[in-house]
């Protein structure tokens, strides 16, 4: 890796029979990471909450001819029923799945809360990813060589896991705090995930990343963030190879983090970094994930 900081879409390898899940695959670093892989061979499922806006992405993607197929199916992370639907359908279509890539998310959104009643950046950003990825688990672990990529965010680094109150319901609703715990809760959830792995001796990796400052539609509620993507952003293909790196490159490790090499890995090609020391708490973690299989509803098997 130090070798090559350059790494690009041409260094990935033939996908070809591999299926991946990617969630918010309709739009920015979601679509890019979903164009790249079916370009390279995989046959990816778009995962979308907007059924008409994932089949406009999906028909971009195939004016582009490439190796793979792609396909969508409706997720919405906000509601867990949607979530089980989703994974129904899927095993039911699919014996195999070498790819999860759990991207998608919601930033700095106004309060709300999802159909289960979770905050709803907290929910869709982490616990409907750990749902899914538990519901898909079986397919996952019978895959050699699986991967399950998690996109996260410089912007763990402004998070702490709130146990008291998860869902913002005792003090002012802060979005940027809010969306700090939810990409928090994503890495503390990708190294756990990582550790029981190991533990049961599974052929599979949990592995994380984030795209930087890229320009996508999940700046929209975001204000200053959204005007001045047009002076500093990178665009979401450059903000997508961080995830890409990671789901396909044959040096990366279980537990791994990967972003941008500039400035304050605010932009540049894909490189190893680190997390800050909060999200390597395993007493946090093990305490998160037993708290989100008791909202969820979703243990693992």
């Amino acid at each position: 890796m130090s070798d090559n900081k350059k790494w690009t879409e041409a260094d990935i390898g033939d996908l070809s029979g591999k299926v991946a899940v990617v969630t918010g695959a309709n739009s920015g670093i979601g679509y890019e990471t979903a164009r790249a892989l079916a370009e390279k061979g995989a046959d990816v499922v778009m995962a979308c909450r907007n059924l008409q806006k994932g089949n406009e992405a999906a028909e971009q993607i195939r004016a582009l001819d490439p190796r793979g197929s792609v396909e969508v199916m409706q997720l919405d992370l906000a509601d867990l029923d949607s979530v089980r639907e989703f994974a129904e359908a899927f095993k039911a279509q699919h014996d195999r799945l070498d790819l999860l890539i759990n991207n998608a998310g919601i930033m700095m959104t106004p309060y709300g809360k999802t159909a289960q009643g979770f905050e709803q950046q907290f929910g869709v950003n982490h616990l409907g990813h750990f749902a899914l990825t538990g519901l898909l688990f079986e397919r996952i672990k019978e895959t050699p060589g699986s991967r399950v990529v998690t996109v996260s965010s410089t912007y763990h680094r402004l998070g702490k896991i709130d146990f008291d109150d998860l869902h913002c319901e005792e003090k002012a609703y802060g979005r940027q705090t809010a969306y700090g715990q939810s990409k928090l809760a994503n890495l503390l959830f990708t190294y756990e995930l990582q550790r029981k792995m190991d533990r049961a001796g599974l052929d599979m990796v949990a592995v994380a990343a984030h795209p930087g400052w890229s320009e996508t539609n999940l700046q929209r509620h975001a204000g200053l963030f959204d005007f001045m993507n047009r002076f500093v952003a990178q665009d979401a293909a450059m903000g997508a190879l961080p995830t890409l790196y990671a789901a396909t490159a044959p040096d990366v490790r279980g537990g791994d983090y990967y972003g941008p090499e500039g400035f304050m890995e605010r932009a540049g090609y894909p490189k190893k970094v680190r997390s800050n020391g909060r999200s390597q708490d395993e007493e946090v973690a093990e305490r998160l994930w037993r708290v989100s299989e008791d909202l969820t509803g979703v243990s693992y098997p």
